[in-house]
């Protein structure tokens, strides 16, 4: 109860001062644009090819953007290119190869743009951006969606909810797009499906002669393989089937616990318990307790037959975005935003209260399988231009969890990074090429905090070297979609099949058509290049 008199007395403050309060709360109004320099630029001997601007012919039937620069959602990685094609159907996106082919340009394809290394562009390449082609088809009789590369999970799960069913995986955030998820093998809360790769009947890809290829476990596994957690190397993902489960209701329950208890509680009492479907952890942020209590979300069946409402949207994102925004500033913004996810928010959460269970506990909460995916975290974008946010994520053996964690303590006490939300789920091995788990693995979610300056950049880049570092000697690794601080020869630990990827891409890709940042820094070694 204190924390909320204590939240409440600082939204008077800042509402008393009118202006400071609709800059810390308020939606952002237009893009943010963050200019600086990178850490890390891509190295001079990747780049092979240069721009054919000057020479080139008039796109057909016109470009998106005729030059100028894209960037990623942390606004850190901007880069010239040649231009942005956004095709509208299977004809557009060979047409764009086509050109791209006819005037030797590099092709990256991309979405909504939340990989934050530069994975979705290239210096003077040609952007694919893919969002035009967004149609969803579900098959009821087959309970599976075809769904095309530049839909969002958000309208994957309008069309699936109304007809009783959902996704068996997808990412936390519903506002990615299907195609980059895809192409990121990303995973979510479902812990008992694993990684997008194991619920995906089939895709098609286009390869950068045209041909489009339908590749799933069975068939050209070799390419499905690759394409699956592949980063848009091999060709343009133009739709995926989807399987589909039953829409469901499931009890929320949360219970806090230490961080050293973890790896007991889950196995006894999450992944052990067949009734919880789906899961997560949030670590404190507050200085006294940082990263060492934790509150465990579970999501179980009732065993009853409670019917499953409408999808609702969000009522307002302005206070989660005001105390979000107050943790970048140190310790009490960050004791206040704990202290509101640890007491408040569990009395303000959204959510139903079953019928049956209304009867014997007082606080039942009931929550759609849909609903609890529904979620666009509208409160994360802000309006603040010195801050930028940015993910890291880190996968460890469920014995190593308190020494990483433990390690990642004391990083955050040596960088200027502020944490703003620490969480975890769980992850399993799947048949792909660059596999992020190689066994049962905890994943680590960051989501931090950096000011937009050249410091900010070198602190940021600190910590990512040391955090690898150590997932790394603890029998761990870490994911790719992400800013690239890190080296080739800490890639190869990580993902041991890196060098059959490269091989793979020169058999589908003999010229090199498509590329992106994490080619250039990752792929063949420099003597290798052509």
């Amino acid at each position: 109860m204190r924390w909320s008199v204590v939240v409440l007395a600082l939204l008077v403050v800042l509402v008393v001062g009118g202006p400071q309060y609709a800059v810390w709360s308020g939606e952002p109004v237009a893009a943010k644009d963050c200019v600086v320099s990178p850490v890390d630029p891509l190295p001079a001997e990747g780049l092979s090819r240069t721009s054919a601007r000057a020479g080139a012919a008039a796109y057909a039937g016109g470009l998106a953007q005729q030059g100028g620069t894209v960037t990623d959602a942390s606004c850190l990685t901007r880069t010239p290119v040649y231009g942005v094609a956004r095709p509208r159907d299977e004809g557009e996106v060979r047409t764009a190869l086509a050109f791209a082919q006819e005037h030797d340009l590099v092709v990256s394809v991309g979405g909504t743009q939340h990989a934050l290394g530069g994975q979705a562009s290239y210096p003077g390449g040609l952007v694919v951006d893919m969002r035009g082609l967004d149609a969803v088809t579900v098959d009821e009789g087959e309970r599976t969606a075809v769904v095309q590369a530049g839909a969002t999970w958000h309208q994957v799960l309008e069309a699936v909810h109304p007809l009783g069913l959902s996704v068996a995986t997808m990412p936390s955030v519903d506002v990615l797009s299907v195609g980059g998820t895809v192409s990121v093998n990303a995973h979510g809360l479902d812990f008992r499906a694993g990684s997008l790769s194991s619920t995906i009947r089939s895709l098609r890809v286009m390869t950068a002669d045209g041909v489009v290829h339908r590749v799933s476990p069975d068939v050209e596994p070799e390419l499905f393989e690759a394409v699956v957690g592949g980063y848009g190397l091999f060709g343009v993902v133009l739709d995926v089937e989807l399987e589909l489960v039953d829409s469901e209701m499931y009890r929320l329950r949360s219970r806090t616990i230490e961080h050293r208890d973890l790896p007991e509680v889950f196995a006894a009492q999450v992944a052990g318990d067949d009734a919880v479907r789906l899961t997560y952890t949030h670590l404190s942020t507050a200085p006294g307790s940082l990263l060492q209590e934790a509150i465990v979300y579970t999501y179980e069946r009732t065993g009853t037959d409670e019917e499953v409402p409408p999808l609702r949207e969000r009522a307002s994102d302005r206070t989660s975005r005001l105390v979000f925004n107050l943790a970048r500033t140190g310790d009490l913004g960050q004791r206040v935003k704990w202290g509101a996810q640890k007491h408040v928010l569990p009395r303000v959460r959204g959510c139903l209260e079953s019928r049956n269970e209304a009867l014997r506990e007082m606080e039942a909460c009931m929550v759609a399988r849909n609903q609890a995916m529904y979620e666009s975290l509208g409160f994360l974008r802000n309006r603040l231009p010195q801050y930028t946010d940015v993910l890291h994520e880190y996968f460890l053996p469920h014995e190593q969890i308190v020494p990483f964690l433990d390690e990642l303590r004391a990083q955050l006490g040596e960088h200027d990074a502020q944490l703003l939300s620490a969480s975890i789920r769980s992850v399993h091995r799947e048949d792909v090429v660059l596999d992020y788990a190689q066994g049962e693995r905890f994943s680590v979610v960051l989501y931090l905090s950096q000011e937009v300056s050249e410091a900010g950049n070198e602190d940021m880049a600190s910590l990512t070297r040391a955090l690898v570092a150590s997932s790394l000697e603890l029998g761990g690794t870490f994911y790719l979609p992400y800013q690239q601080h890190y080296t080739r020869e800490q890639v190869a630990q990580a993902y041991p099949r890196l060098e059959e990827f490269v091989a793979t891409k020169r058999r589908y890709d003999p010229g090199l058509r498509f590329q992106n940042s994490f080619w250039v820094r990752y792929g063949p070694q420099p003597e290798e290049r052509p």
